[in-house]
């Protein structure tokens, strides 16, 4: 049998279309409306588990034009304000270090002196983001959300229309057993989908229950 390798390492394109909005619609309207600056709030704070959509949201509007993406770890001048920009996004700001906590808190002062935007996410709530005092309050200044990830069957749903736009059938069971039994954020489930498709083809074998669990013990040897 030959061995195919799931990279989950390749980044994939992340928009605002392809967020799998299930309980979030509020959040994914308001995104929307940061992308277009056409937003009341100038801040807004979402936190959540890992897996929620968080950094989905924001590399998407990162992607925008006169946007930024900033990751705690980004270079000390990623966190200067520039007037070319008027969208930035922090992601992970509970991940931040004292040096880049003063660069945010900074960048704050300076997005709000200029009247630009800004989205910051984060694992908790800003109340009690391990962050110094005076950031953890400008964390707070705009609208605070917290991302609700998908369910079982919001995901299988979510699943079934991926894959039917990829023209795949899958018998009854795969996507249950699958979500049992494999990593269950939507990145690595899509990822998956087009892993089994590939393998579908080499093997000329249907999407069923034992190609899927042939496929996933290959991979645990691997």
């Amino acid at each position: 049998m030959k061995q195919l390798v799931l990279d989950l390492g390749a980044e994939p394109v992340l928009t605002l279309d392809s967020f799998e909005v299930g309980q979030n619609a509020e959040v994914a309207a308001l995104m929307r409306e940061f992308a277009g600056r056409t937003s009341r709030e100038h801040f807004a704070y979402l936190w959540g588990d890992g897996g929620a959509g968080k950094s989905h949201i924001l590399k998407a509007l990162g992607a925008c034009e006169r946007a930024r993406y900033i990751s705690p770890f980004s270079i000390e001048s990623e966190f200067v304000y520039s007037p070319e920009v008027d969208l930035y996004l922090l992601d992970d700001c509970e991940k931040l270090s004292p040096l880049a906590q003063i660069d945010a808190f900074a960048l704050f002062n300076e997005i709000r002196a200029n009247n630009a935007f800004m989205v910051c996410s984060g694992a908790v709530a800003p109340a009690v983001l391990p962050v110094r005092e005076d950031l953890r309050t400008r964390m707070g200044w705009g609208l605070i959300y917290r991302l609700h990830g998908l369910t079982d069957d919001e995901k299988i749903a979510a699943l079934t229309t991926a894959a039917a736009a990829r023209g795949l059938t899958l018998s009854p069971g795969v996507l249950p057993y699958l979500l049992s039994h494999y990593r269950r954020d939507m990145r690595s489930l899509s990822e998956m989908l087009d892993a089994l498709d590939q393998y579908s083809l080499e093997t000329q074998r249907p999407i069923t229950l034992p190609l899927l669990r042939e496929w996933l013990q290959a991979e645990a040897k691997e």
